[in-house]
């Protein structure tokens, strides 16, 4: 770990100090920056496992490179030109043994909200891969009894998890081309129920580092684009993956989603509609040692399926579409299939449609979240990838197609043509 700190800040100031002596550091705008900054965090929502751990205080290490906008594309113009990175988190988390360390790569957006000579400060948004090195299956004790014990490790079920991050990046320029960069927000790593345990680790984190900015050999001029041609979309979207229900399960189960939805750009990059959804998680059975579901009913298709509305939300970075969705159930028989009794309803009442919730940590609700990005791969054709929770439970993971019919605003319609078809510089033809 201090090799690679030492070598990564020998790079970086060994490539700011040529950028002071050259030609570029008189003429030329910013191209990239590299970033240096250790953090110490805290564990948030800590679970029973990692109260009887103890932990020590968590530290880290972020390194990233940043791409200052080049103003050449229309999406940098409508969030009013953000920075990209690629960014790798290291994170100790103060338990060698038991919890390990973690490595994460991830690309993210810093989204301007003050730009001043003296100050600079973004809204970080960031998602990715994490590597974990002990998880439940790399210890001694794998006996599912001793779940809460100091000698398992419950936070991670395996080696691969996703990694969440959003803060608040502030630069504080120090020269043209340093910086002194402080960071401070929320990191999340879980697996999404791909494998069990699944409680994950939740941090917030704070830390002071270096930005050393590179520049360009020719100043760009910027492009001014129109605004988006279309309004309205239409969204279908079919998804599957599977669904980890207890430690003790050899398999896992099978989960899909239907979708269909409209939303209206209200902006050049927000859309606000709604849509129904149609969830199957095969997990709604007696045939797993999870203790979520009752063992004495006999369990049918119509048991494992849900029906909801919800409100979506999409939000534009050019080819990627950022999703967060929130839905009540209209269709849902599971909730009257838990094995423990409600604290309100009990055994002999059949619970509401919209029934409270079991408090904190409760797995099941009478709404949900669905949260994730879909990435156009030709004309209106997306990849897309979401996690569908209860409260803040993951219940899945899925990955699907999602399928977008944009119609054109009036004043763009031509030749008869009322949907839009996704060619290269569009704006062209304005």
């Amino acid at each position: 770990m201090k090799k690679i700190t030492l070598l990564l800040l020998t790079i970086l100031f060994s490539r700011f100090a040529f950028a002071q002596s050259s030609f570029y550091y008189q003429t030329g705008n910013d191209r990239f920056s590299l970033k240096v900054q250790p953090f110490v965090a805290n564990y948030v929502d800590r679970s029973s496992n990692i109260d009887n751990l103890n932990p020590a205080t968590p530290t880290g290490m972020n390194f990233a490179i940043e791409f200052p906008s080049s103003q050449q594309r229309p999406w940098q113009q409508y969030l009013n030109n953000p920075t990209v990175g690629l960014g790798v988190t290291t994170i100790d988390f103060g338990h060698d043994e038991r919890m390990g360390h973690a490595y994460s790569v991830y690309p993210y957006i810093l989204v301007p909200t003050i730009r001043q000579k003296f100050v600079e400060l973004d809204v970080k948004l960031a998602a990715g891969l994490g590597m974990v090195s002990e998880h439940w299956y790399t210890q001694e004790d794998t006996d599912p009894d001793h779940y809460h014990n100091a000698t398992t490790n419950t936070t991670f079920g395996s080696y691969l998890n996703a990694y969440l991050n959003a803060g608040l990046d502030l630069n504080i320029p120090l020269s043209r081309n340093l910086a002194l960069n402080a960071e401070a927000g929320y990191m999340h790593m879980c697996n999404g129920r791909t494998a069990m345990p699944n409680v994950g680790a939740n941090l917030l984190y704070g830390g002071v580092g270096i930005l050393a900015t590179i520049n360009p050999t020719e100043k760009v001029e910027p492009i001014q684009f129109p605004d988006r041609p279309y309004g309205w979309c239409l969204n279908f979207t079919a998804s599957a993956g599977t669904h980890a229900a207890a430690i003790a399960d050899e398999h896992n189960f099978l989960i899909s989603s239907l979708h269909a939805g409209a939303v209206y750009y209200l902006t050049n990059w927000y859309g606000v509609g709604a849509g129904f959804d149609v969830f199957y998680n095969g997990a709604v059975t007696n045939e797993t040692d999870r203790s979520l579901y009752c063992k004495h009913h006999t369990y049918t298709t119509k048991d494992k399926i849900r029906g909801g509305i919800a409100l979506n939300n999409e939000f534009k970075f050019g080819e990627l579409t950022a999703i967060v969705d929130w839905g009540v159930y209209l269709f849902n028989p599971s909730r009257n299939l838990y094995l423990d009794r409600h604290y309100e309803y009990g055994f002999d009442y059949k619970n509401p449609l919209f029934f409270k919730t079991m408090g904190a940590g409760s797995e099941e609700a009478f709404h949900y979240w669905r949260m994730g990005v879909k990435y156009r791969v030709w004309d209106n054709l997306h990849l897309q990838v979401s996690a569908k929770q209860h409260l803040h439970i993951c219940e899945f993971v899925e990955f699907g197609l999602n399928y977008q019919i944009p119609f054109l605003k009036k004043e763009n319609c031509q030749n008869g043509a009322k949907i839009y078809h996704h060619h290269k510089n569009w704006w062209l033809a304005q």
